[in-house]
């Protein structure tokens, strides 16, 4: 399959199909990833109330932040080349959330972290262990963005930069999900076509 003639008549891909963009070795460890955990996947919630709060909410982000990704990266390199490849920001934003289906549990009626994972460090050590599961090791650059996506926050600093390119880019990705299209992809008339007949 040439996936560049691809991108070029599809608006929207599944997971499935963005994952096929990740350069080898990669491509095939993340996809073992992604099928052995396939159902808790499709279960988790994207967050307990901010963004894709719903049942598969946190496959419905992953798989539009790496959409955004996807249609931004071409736009920002035509304006200046990107010092990253295409493969390394779909990396980052499949990685960036990856303790999610692990992190909830519901109490009553609503949900909550658990107690090991409370943290921002706590999620990050787990994300890095998971993907150690599959043997993917993250360069220096794609650790920081996975770190970062979210945002510096308490690592903010005005005597150096803390988030590298690559975070940023992610960031932008990541936050237009959470943020500008908190309650999207609609499993119904979503405005960003093909979206909703994604989701089975």
């Amino acid at each position: 399959m040439n996936h560049n003639k691809q991108s070029k008549k599809k608006h929207y891909f599944s997971i499935d199909e963005l994952i096929l963009f990740i350069e080898e070795p990669e491509r095939s460890k993340f996809l073992r990833l992604f099928q052995d955990n396939k159902i808790d996947f499709k279960e988790a919630r994207g967050s307990t109330s901010n963004h894709q709060a719903w049942s598969g909410g946190y496959l419905d982000h992953i798989q539009e932040a790496m959409n955004i990704a996807f249609r931004l990266y071409d736009f920002f390199n035509t304006l200046r080349p990107l010092p990253f490849s295409r493969s390394d920001v779909l990396i980052v934003i499949f990685s960036h959330d990856l303790e999610k289906p692990w992190k909830y549990e519901k109490i009553s009626d609503r949900y909550q972290h658990k107690n090991a994972l409370k943290t921002k460090q706590s999620h990050h050590d787990f994300r890095i262990q998971k993907l150690k599961e599959y043997k993917i090791t993250l360069t220096s650059e794609q650790e920081n963005a996975v770190r970062y996506a979210e945002g510096e926050l308490a690592d903010y600093t005005n005597k150096k930069r803390v988030m590298g390119p690559l975070g940023a880019f992610c960031h932008i990705c990541d936050i237009t999900s959470a943020r500008l299209w908190f309650n999207y992809p609609l499993k119904q008339n979503d405005p960003w076509s093909d979206s909703a007949t994604n989701q089975d």
